[in-house]
Parts: C-alpha cells; sequence; structure tokens
C-alpha cells in the first residue's frame, strides 16, 4: 500500500498554482521524457507548462507506471490499493493538475479501523484516530482509547513520538541503522511494534521496521504524524486508478500540447551534434535539447550513457520489495467499512472495491499485502487455501457468504527497498551529462516509495532541466512571494 524530509518544500495549498510561462528561450526547446508513470507525467506537464516542446515516450499501452486498473469480467481492477495522505502536497497537486482531486478525496479526520483476531475468538475493533487538538496532542485521545496496547506500552509509544519529533531525517547517521534497533533503544515492546509501529511501517515503507532505514521510517512519522494535525488523513481513489493516472492524464498532456508515444520502447539515449540529445525507439531518432528517464533504476542504467553518473553501478544496488494483492468477490456484503487494518493474522489492509469496479452484486474486497517476499510467488491455490479462512475469521458474515471469484495481482517490484543505506544509493536528478536528468520515485526525493515521492522526482527533474534552459521558474508547491 502507497502513503513523510528536511528540505521538503512546506506544506501547502497548490491548486491552481505552479504552472510556468513560456519564453522564447523554452518555446524553441524540445524535451524527451522517457516513461510515462506518474514521475514521467509530472515532468512532462512540468516542462509544457513552461512552453517546452515535450515528447513522452512509455513502452506500455498505457500511462500510470505501477498504479494502473485493468478489466477482468465485469470489473475494473486496481492492480494494487493506493493511498495518500493530506501532507502529499506533491500529489494531491498532480490530482489537481489532472483534474481528478474530487475523485479521491480525503478523509474528514484520520481514523483506522484495527481490528485484532489474534487475542480472542472474535474480532477486538480499535481504532487509530485524531481530534482537533493541536500537534502532539491531536494523536494522544486516540492513543489513550487504542486497546490493543497496554498502558505501560502507549506511555511508552508517547516517549518515543516526542524522540521522534526531535530527529532529522536527513541526518546521514539515520540511514546507516534500521527502525526496529531505535524502537528497541526506546523502550518499543514487541506488541508495541507489532500493534502500531509496523502497522503504518509496513504499509508505507514496504518493509518491516527491521529492514527499514530509520532515516525513511523518521520522514513517515514526523511527517505523517508528527508535522500537522491533519498530516495522516487518508485519501484514496474512488474510481479506479486508470481513470486518474492513465485516462485523466493522458487528456491533460493533450491539452499541454505534449506528444505521447505508447507502445513505444526506447533503445538508447546518445550525444547527438551540438550537445543535443538522440532518443532511439524502433523506427525513428528522436532528437532533443533535454532528456528525462523517469524509468526504473535498472533501465535507468541500462539507458545511461557513459560518464552520466560517477557510480552508476549504485543503481543496481537499490534493492526492490514486492507487494502482492488479493482480490476476492463475495456474493452479498460481508464489509460494512471502507477499510480496515487487522493484527494477529497474515492479513495486513483490507478494502471495499465494489464500487470503484463497477460491480453491481455482492461485494468485492481488496487486501494489500506489502514486503511478502515469502509469498510473493505462491500459487493462487495456496494463497486462496491461506485468505479465505482468515477473512473469516475477521468478517464473520464471510462464513456463510459465497466466493464467486478469488484471484491475485503480483507486482515483485513494486517499490525500491528502503533498506538501511539506501540514501547514499540514490542519486539526484542532475546528472553529470549537461541536459540529461533522472526522475521516479527510487531517485533522491527524501521520500519513500510513494506518488508523492514520484511527484517531487518530477518537479525535481522539470525544476533541474527548466534551470538548464535558462528559464526562471517557480516550484509548484511554493508559495510565491
Amino acid at each position: 500500500m502507497n502513503p513523510p524530509y528536511t528540505g521538503r518544500v512546506p506544506d501547502c495549498d497548490s491548486r491552481g498554482g505552479g504552472r510556468m510561462t513560456t519564453t522564447d528561450s523554452a518555446a524553441s526547446r524540445h524535451a524527451v521524457v522517457v516513461g510515462g508513470g506518474i514521475a514521467g507525467v509530472t515532468a512532462a506537464l512540468q516542462l509544457a507548462d513552461a512552453g517546452v516542446r515535450v515528447t513522452l515516450v512509455e513502452g506500455r499501452p498505457r500511462l500510470g507506471g505501477l498504479a494502473f486498473s485493468f478489466t477482468r469480467g465485469e470489473l475494473t481492477v486496481d492492480n494494487g490499493q493506493h493511498v495518500y495522505l493530506r501532507c502529499c502536497t506533491a500529489y494531491r497537486w498532480f490530482l489537481d493538475r489532472v483534474d481528478g482531486a474530487a475523485l479521491a478525496p480525503v478523509q474528514d479526520r484520520l481514523d483506522v479501523p484495527v481490528l485484532d483476531v489474534g487475542r480472542a475468538d472474535r474480532p477486538r475493533v480499535g481504532r487509530l484516530r485524531r481530534d482537533a487538538l493541536p500537534v502532539p496532542l491531536h494523536l494522544a485521545g486516540g492513543l489513550a482509547a487504542y486497546p490493543h496496547l497496554s498502558l505501560a506500552e502507549k506511555a511508552s509509544v508517547g516517549r518515543a513520538a516526542l524522540a521522534l519529533k526531535a530527529l532529522d531525517p536527513a541526518d546521514p547517521a539515520l540511514d546507516g541503522i534500521d527502525f526496529a534497533t531505535w524502537l528497541r533503544r526506546h523502550g518499543q515492546s514487541p506488541r508495541a511494534v507489532e500493534a502500531l509501529w509496523n502497522l503504518v511501517c509496513v504499509a508505507t515503507l514496504n518493509v518491516r521496521a527491521e529492514q527499514a532505514s530509520m532515516g525513511l521510517a523518521a520522514m513517515v512519522f514526523k511527517t505523517g504524524l508528527l508535522s500537522e494535525r491533519g498530516a495522516a488523513d487518508i485519501g484514496w481513489a474512488r474510481v479506479p486508478l486508470g481513470e486518474l493516472h492513465d485516462t485523466l492524464s493522458r487528456k491533460a498532456l493533450d491539452a499541454a500540447g505534449v506528444r505521447t508515444e505508447l507502445r513505444t520502447r526506447v533503445t538508447a539515449v546518445t550525444r547527438a551534434e551540438g550537445g543535443r540529445w538522440s532518443v532511439d525507439v524502433p523506427g525513428e531518432r528522436i532528437e532533443a535539447d533535454t532528456v528525462i528517464l523517469a524509468v526504473p533504476q535498472r533501465e535507468t542504467h541500462a539507458l545511461l550513457p557513459d560518464g552520466a553518473l560517477d557510480q552508476p553501478g549504485r543503481l543496481l544496488d537499490i534493492g526492490t520489495s514486492p507487494i502482492l494483492n488479493v482480490h476476492v468477490v463475495y456474493d452479498r456484503q460481508v464489509l460494512r467499512r471502507p477499510f480496515f487494518a487487522a493484527l494477529g493474522t497474515p492479513v495486513q489492509w483490507v478494502f471495499d472495491r465494489t464500487d470503484a469496479s463497477g460491480l453491481k452484486e455482492g461485494q468485492y474486497v481488496a487486501l494489500s499485502q506489502s514486503a511478502v517476499t515469502d509469498e510473493i510467488d505462491l500459487p493462487v491455490a495456496e494463497l486462496r487455501e491461506r485468505y479465505l479462512p482468515e477473512l473469516k475469521r475477521l468478517l464473520p458474515a464471510a462464513r456463510s457468504a459465497e466466493v464467486r471469484d478469488f484471484f491475485v495481482t503480483r507486482e515483485r517490484t513494486a517499490t525500491f527497498a528502503p533498506t538501511p543505506g539506501v540514501g547514499r544509493l540514490r542519486p539526484a536528478a542532475r546528472t553529470r551529462a549537461a541536459g540529461l536528468f533522472l526522475a521516479g520515485a527510487w531517485t533522491a526525493t527524501g521520500w519513500p516509495a510513494t506518488m508523492e515521492g514520484a511527484v517531487r522526482s518530477g518537479f525535481s527533474a522539470a525544476g533541474e532541466a527548466l534551470s538548464e534552459l535558462g528559464r526562471t521558474h517557480r516550484h509548484p508547491l511554493r508559495e510565491a512571494a
């Protein structure tokens, strides 16, 4: 499941802001963006809004990268459940820019049901929620009422949260240790790690605390829970992701004058005469002043010209972490909440996808299972035997319901692995080669592999490209002076 760096731009409501005006110097330039995921679309829109002529090239038959939809019979299925937080101001900008904000609203106030089936015959329900008090008191009431921790554990969580708030996530020393070690040093019990810290860590970082860089964990918790009162309020798409990241994105690109080429794979990026670039695709060589590579790290490594990075091999050292999604269609309603998290079971997060999928009868629920390296390649039959009984434990109504469909989607390289030391491996947007830039959630955004990080990387790459072109521009999330 996808949703906080020193150096981050101030959070602000950027709706309608950040577009750039055309100048003669920019208008005569041509940029090629390689990759039509969220990072590439963002970069293309930023360049086009500045008056640069842009060609976006994507090998798939659609835009959206790893946040997409497909059809299965009468269903429109998201490959995985993606959420974002109110503090994700860059992704909110993206939604506004493609006219999709109303289709992915944010809940009024953080409220996460947590069902524990590990300590009783029936699920015990707790809630992670906030109130209207100032930070950090906005979480105190919810923590006090949270039934899955003892009084002593709640007190220790409060002390650890205050210690987190004092940290600088950009401190290189934090990138060198794992989150679990820091939690043990700050008195967190195994139960507190399971029932609270890992509940958030696995969902946002796609690894468990023992595999997570302390720097990125501090960034997530400090920005999401301890920066602003409403920072952790959750938003998610009420329509298929493809409507946002493909249909509406393509419409925005077309309106901005971007030439979009789908089903077109780039085979080489080389220097051309006069310091320009040549981007080779089947049957065509595209000349450009600026190239942005907005593709995964291994594909970027394969396309990088010699000398573009000091140590290009570091890109191959950035690991990946998988996400498994389990999809179940029942003949009746079994879940009355839009989503919940679970404890005491292999199930992590469960979402109601009925309306978004277009299902007319029954109910469609999706399980989002992050950091499941041991399960990602299991046969569907084995996953069915594993998860259907767990859903019956969590959802009593599922015990008498008929399963009409069961299938899985697998993203084996869903995110980069935010392990200790990954910070030194993530490259900046600007390379050593003039006119060549990098984008993608795996680059040095300060964020984990989220849609927010993808948009921020697009901002950085486009901003660096425009600066090199001599174009004065304003960051979309910075308020006008």
